[in-house]
This record gives structure tokens, sequence and C-alpha cells, in this order.
């Protein structure tokens, strides 16, 4: 288990600077006890394995700041729709799988770009009943049959399951077609880990965290986790005498810890649901809150009194000013997920708060052309990277996997380029440099004494490489507290 740290001795790196010019010469980096304990050149024999690099390049672990990694470990079992561009798309290929008769669960369609609205009628009609769940590309809503509606105990509608009430719903979908296993999560722990990955921070919704604690013990220790939790998990964790920051298995340096009070205060650009100060250019509304003032201001103060740094998804500018005007109100610490579409005032405000902001810059790749068209002019301040790191303001890159995948070089490349790296960047002015962008995927670590002993190995210097060539970057060695989690061992 990740508790047991290692010994380890990584000889003839090249640090990759993330904040200052390149070092002249390569280092040797010592871990011991899964701590760094020693960084220069030439360090003595330590009687502990060692990793010659060969001057290869060297980064503190990556880190995906925002997944929901047991929708990620699904994603290989469910039936993709990210290809389809259109209701009839969809219907098409479910009306494929629903032949083999079981319950189908697809995911990925973007319901936010099409010409028309879908309704349950026509999926019934291709579906009968074998009950069929579609999760929406932003997961805030659900394109549901009859079948699904009914063995979900959801009213039955022609419409879609949106926000709350999708989200209360969903725990419920593994009666129907099962949850992941062990086997799934340490699968694609292995993959974030070939990528650099050594942390996330894990917001599944309905998940408690004994969950996780019983993982644990069946080999899913591969990487840092940070477990949050949410209105419905809160008071047993309270009851459970838990706090951010405590462990969750027994060890002085357990890599399973409890992270943020998770809540979701409005919706999506996708669904429509993110709360806005303008209206939709297509629909004249302007999204809604999925909390009255007083309630979320109540749910921060209560999450900050209980020792609980408290994680607040916005994406719309006025569901940003309203967390903003909680957290000032309460004094709690913590982060706003996605911050999506902001105000000039709005990121002053993080900076003075010391808030963080958790944004996923592959969301822009998907984002662009619907928000062009339903936000106009509205782009310079959408995923305004630039602003707020000048501002000041902690960045913390992650994916929201399964939205996007759990990659943190597409992240990295996103917030480069702002775009496919075959087109012109979206408001460039926005842009990262990769040092910044890297800077914000570490968790604030770097390769130094003290810190604790997760590394990445890449054969290729990360700062010298085009949008396309960070796309493609791997690791050849990724360490978690001195443990080599991904390459030779």
């Amino acid at each position: 288990m990740m508790c047991a740290m290692s010994d380890l001795l990584v000889r003839d790196a090249r640090l990759v600077p993330l904040d200052a010019e390149p070092s002249a010469e390569p280092v040797d980096v010592l871990v011991r006890s899964g701590v760094v304990s020693a960084v220069g050149p030439d360090l003595p024999d330590a009687g502990v394995p060692t990793i010659a690099a060969d001057g290869r390049w060297l980064l503190p672990g990556l880190w995906d700041a925002h997944v929901h990694l047991g929708q990620w470990a699904l994603v290989s079992r469910r039936l993709d729709l990210s290809q389809t561009r259109s209701p009839e798309e969809v219907l098409a290929a479910v009306a494929a799988a629903v032949a083999e008769g079981r319950p189908v669960v697809g995911m990925g369609h973007r319901a936010g770009t099409w010409p028309r609205t879908a309704s349950v009628g026509e999926l019934d009609a291709v579906s009968g009943a074998v009950p069929v769940v579609l999760v929406n590309s932003d997961f805030h809503h659900g394109w549901l049959n009859t079948a699904a509606l009914d063995a979900l105990r959801l009213a039955r509608r022609d419409g879609v399951v949106s926000e709350s009430e999708w989200f209360d719903a969903y725990p419920r979908l593994t009666a129907l077609v099962g949850g992941p296993t062990p086997e799934d999560y340490r699968r694609v722990m292995t993959a974030a880990a070939s990528r650099g990955v050594v942390g996330v921070a894990d917001f599944e919704f309905g998940a408690p965290w004994t969950e996780w604690t019983q993982r644990w013990e069946h080999g899913c220790d591969l990487l840092r986790v940070r477990w949050a939790a949410y209105a419905d998990t809160f008071d047993a964790a309270l009851a459970a005498g838990l706090r951010t920051g405590a462990g969750l298995v027994p060890g002085p340096a357990t890599g399973l810890t409890v992270g943020s009070l998770k809540i979701i205060s409005d919706g999506s650009l996708g669904t429509r649901t993110a709360w806005c100060c303008e209206p939709y250019a297509d629909s004249g509304g302007h999204g809604a809150p999925n909390q009255s003032t007083d309630e979320l201001r109540a749910l921060i103060a209560r999450g900050h009194e209980a020792g609980f740094t408290v994680a607040t998804h916005a994406i719309g500018d006025r569901a940003l000013i309203e967390a903003l005007a909680a957290y000032a109100a309460t004094g709690a610490a913590g982060s706003i997920e996605h911050a999506q579409l902001v105000t000039g005032d709005a990121v002053a405000e993080l900076a003075r708060l010391g808030l963080t902001a958790s944004v996923q810059p592959a969301h822009l790749l998907d984002d662009r052309a619907t928000s062009e068209r339903v936000w106009p002019g509205r782009g310079e301040r959408s995923f305004p990277l630039r602003w707020l790191r000048d501002a000041g303001v902690r960045l913390a890159l992650g994916s929201d996997a399964p939205v996007a995948p759990l990659d943190p070089w597409l992240a990295v490349s996103a917030a480069v380029h702002r775009g496919d790296p075959a087109e012109d960047p979206w408001h460039p002015e926005q842009s990262l440099t990769t040092a910044e962008a890297l800077a914000a995927s570490v968790d604030g670590r770097r390769t130094r004494v003290g810190e604790p002993g997760d590394l990445v190995l890449l054969d290729a210097d990360p700062l010298a490489a085009s949008p396309a060539q960070l796309r493609g970057l791997t690791a050849s060695l990724t360490v978690v507290g001195g443990r080599i989690t991904w390459g030779p061992s």
C-alpha cells in the first residue's frame, strides 16, 4: 500500500524549470521514506534502488485537479457517442446497441450543439423495453427512455433529466448496470501513471469515502487520491470526524486523504443551465442557480466551520459572482471549479480571497464554437487563464474526466495553444506558457528537499515542445512517494 513509502535515487536528470532559468548541469535526486531528501550533482551512493536518467527531463509529479474517477473507469464499458453530431446519429447507435437486449449506457454526445431538442418518445421508438441512459458530454443531463426512467424511479417525461434531479438519480444507475470494479480503477490509474500523473482530486458523485478505503485495499493505490464530500455524504463524514487533509487509511504519509466539500452551484454551457449575467443568444434564458443565495452561503459556511475547504462549481459569470460573495461572507477557503466565464472584477476578487481557480483547458476544445454562438462577445473572458495568472490567482489544471480525457498533456497543450494544434488559437491573449501550464499541473510542488517524492521523468524537454508534441508526451518513469508506479521496476 502507498502508506509504505520508498527510497529511490534518480541520477543525472535535468530539472524542468517552472519558475526560473534552467540549471546548467544535470542533478541527482534522492528520495528517502517517500520524501525528497537531497538534490544536487554527484550525490554519494545511498544504497537504494537507482534510476539512470541519462540527461532526461525531470518534473514534479502531475496532478489532475478535477476528475470523476469512477465514471472515467467505466468509459470503456459504455457506448461511445462522442463522434455523433445529431439526434439521428445517436438514435442509430442506440438501435444497434439494444439489439443485444441488455441495458445501454451511452456517453459523450453533445446535445448543446444540435439544431433541435431530442425527445423520450423517439428514444423509446428505437429501444423499446430495454433501459437506455445517455449521458451528455458535460454530465449535466441524461437523455433516458421510459424504461430507464422507471428503473431509476424518475417521473415520466418527454425531455431530459438535468441538474440536481440528474445528480441525485445518477448513483442509482449502478443497480441497473453495475459500477466500476477494482480492475477498472487499476486500469485507468495505470494509464494515468503512464502520462506522469501522481494524484487526482476525485469528485465522484454519490461515493462515500468507505468505497475508496475498500478499493485501496485491493491495489487501487497507484495514485494519490483526495476524496471529495458532497452534501449527501457530508453528515456521515462529519460523524466520522473527517476534515480536509485527514488520512483515510492508516500510515504516516497515506496517499488517500480527504479533499474538499464539493458544491455544484450552477449548470453547464451545453445544457444552457450555467447561470449568466447576460442571456443565452439561442434560448434567451440566463441559466439558473442550483441553490438559493442563502442555501449556498449556509452550505459553504457549514463546510468551513467543519474544517473543510470548499470546492464550488461555477461555470457562468453570475454563479461565480454569487459564489465569491459567499466565500467572502464566510471566510471559507478552497476553489472555484471551472471558472469558465468570468468578469474582470471577479478575477480580482478571486485573487483577494486567495481562492484557487480549478480550470479544465481541454473543455475549450469542445466549447469554443458553442460559446461563440450562444455567448457572443464573451469569448475573451472564457477560460481566461492569462487574466487569472497575472492577477495572482492560483491555478490548478484538470480534465473533469470523463468530460475530457484524464490526460494532463492535453490540458497543458490546450492552455498553451487554446485550440486544436491544427487550428488558429481562440483568444490567444489568454494563453499560458508551457512552464506556466506545467506549474499549474503539479499541485504546487517543486523538486526540492522536503517535498513529496513524486516525480515524472520525460524523454523530451516539454518546454521545447510544440502544442502538437505536448499532446503526445508520456512518462518514461513515474514515481509516487519514492515508489515506481510506471516504468522500469
